[in-house]
């Protein structure tokens, strides 16, 4: 009889971060507070490995690496590039990658989570 897929919380897997990276999880942790300071209906969901964000779509997520925390955009093909610091050359995906968590200002990610929204909802 096959199983079924049981979800992973938000919870559960920031706890796996915290025991196995913590200084990664500190850097997930400033973006999903970030995200939150910044849209009043975030609502995140695990997928992918990740935490993605939506606020009436869905229009990113934030991904633990061993070295690196990635935030991605789906839409992100769309977005006009004021900084240069989206990485990424395929149809529609980009990403910011975040090594310490003074890039999160630096590569001014919260202009990014806005513009990666407006680019989601234009489709």
């Amino acid at each position: 009889m096959p199983t079924a897929k049981v979800k992973q919380s938000v919870p559960a897997l920031l706890d796996d971060i915290r025991l196995l990276k913590p200084q990664i999880y500190e850097i997930v942790e400033a973006v999903r507070a970030l995200a939150q300071a910044s849209l009043e209906n975030l609502s995140e969901e695990v997928k992918y490995g990740g935490i993605l964000f939506a606020d009436g779509v869905q229009f990113g997520g934030v991904f633990a690496y061993t070295a690196h925390v990635s935030v991605e955009f789906g839409h992100g093909a769309k977005i006009a590039d004021p900084y240069g610091f989206l990485e990424g050359a395929g149809k529609g995906r980009r990403h910011i990658k975040l090594h310490t968590l003074a890039q999160i200002e630096e590569k001014k990610l919260a202009e990014y989570l806005l513009l990666a929204l407006r680019a989601a909802q234009q489709g």
